[in-house]
């Protein structure tokens, strides 16, 4: 069981709803239309590159990885890209600013359960605008005492998170699918995490270090969650 919180804070993409299949999907048609230049693989080497690179400039969202992908068209054709190419580089990117916005299994009951316990927020990072859509299509908005949309998740980030909230570390507990933005920065800082894992990741926010000496707990499902506070 986990004791003393006050504060309990969920990542959005992949731990309340649907985000990673669909840019995985665009990724697929951008690789497809860039078929005449280069593999499938080099294609997607080359987006990633791009992406990392622009990450200080863009950072994260759906308009980021539209840029990106215009970009690498552009660099790695050395302009012969064609018009109507980027034409539909620009079609496939928008539907990622349309997306429809499923739920993940349970995700509602569990915010039903635990509002009223304890003080829920939304705390997850990307392009402003597009996450506020996002929450907003969901139907969940009404649940969360706070929204933070972060320019990234850092232990920076977090503690001016809890100093906004006027919490101690060990009040606050976070709950999301990334090891390396929801989990690690939280335990680093004093708080507590709970991981949920999704069935994709970015490759960005793929952690490869060792976890091992980190105390935070790994469940199935977010209405496991449940059954720890």
């Amino acid at each position: 069981m986990i004791h003393s919180i006050k504060v309990i804070g969920f990542d959005a993409d992949d731990t309340l709803w649907v985000n990673e299949p669909f840019y995985q999907s665009v990724e697929k048609e951008f690789c497809q239309i860039m078929t005449p230049y280069l593999s499938t693989k080099e294609t997607s080497e080359e987006l990633f590159r791009t992406e990392m690179q622009n990450l200080e400039i863009y950072g994260y969202g759906a308009k980021g990885f539209i840029l990106a992908m215009i970009e690498t068209a552009l660099r790695v054709t050395g302009g012969k890209i064609t018009s109507y190419e980027i034409s539909c580089i620009l079609d496939i990117g928008k539907t990622l600013l349309t997306m429809p916005i499923q739920l993940l299994d349970g995700v509602e009951n569990v915010l039903q359960e635990l509002q009223g316990k304890y003080k829920l927020i939304l705390a997850t990072k990307g392009d402003l605008l597009d996450q506020e859509r996002k929450l907003q299509k969901s139907g969940l908005i009404g649940y969360f005492h706070h929204i933070e949309i972060m320019s990234d998740k850092h232990e920076n980030n977090y503690k001016k998170l809890l100093s906004h909230l006027d919490i101690q570390p060990h009040e606050f507990l976070m709950v999301g699918n990334s090891v390396k933005s929801d989990i690690l920065p939280v335990l680093n800082i004093g708080a507590k995490a709970i991981h949920v894992p999704f069935e994709v990741t970015w490759q960005h926010e793929t952690h490869h270090e060792s976890s091992e000496n980190h105390d935070f707990i790994t469940v199935s499902s977010i209405r496991e969650t449940l059954n720890l506070l």
